[in-house]
């Protein structure tokens, strides 16, 4: 399962928006660069929003904003080389601390381990099935 992963940091630019058409119908996407505090020195990273939705609601953002950007990352291969995306999902103004548009993930919440510093995961799941104590099976009857 995939952990919620949030950065908080300054939107430095939005890239042009793309758009197009494949099988599956329209599509749209924008990234967008934001610069965030890797200890002592800043660091920048991209990330993209899908979806024409998305995509207008990043367009009411402005350069020089502070956010919080909920996403989660993907990787996939193509002709032998590897690409990464970092999609956000959800994009909350700091100073309002109101998503821009609130949408709930498709995906089960679970903390990550060793995350970079200016990344953090969100709560920890309920416990599962699979977290119990697994059963005793020695003949011994004391509970210790």
């Amino acid at each position: 399962m995939m952990a919620n992963l949030e950065l908080e940091g300054r939107l430095v630019r939005k890239l042009q928006p793309q758009s197009g058409r494949s099988a599956r119908g329209e599509w749209s996407k924008q990234e967008f660069v934001v610069e965030y505090q890797d200890g002592n020195f800043p660091t920048e990273v991209v990330l993209n929003v899908w979806g024409a939705d998305k995509v207008a609601e990043l367009q009411s953002l402005r350069e020089g904003e502070m956010l919080r950007i909920s996403f989660r990352p993907s990787s996939r291969e193509f002709n032998g080389k590897w690409y990464t995306d970092l999609r956000a999902w959800r994009i909350q103004r700091m100073d309002q601390q109101q998503p821009a548009r609130e949408e709930a993930p498709r995906y089960a919440e679970q903390p990550g381990a060793g995350v970079p510093a200016g990344f953090a995961p969100q709560s920890a799941p309920a416990p599962t099935i699979d977290d119990m104590p697994g059963e005793d099976v020695s003949d011994d009857d004391l509970p210790f």
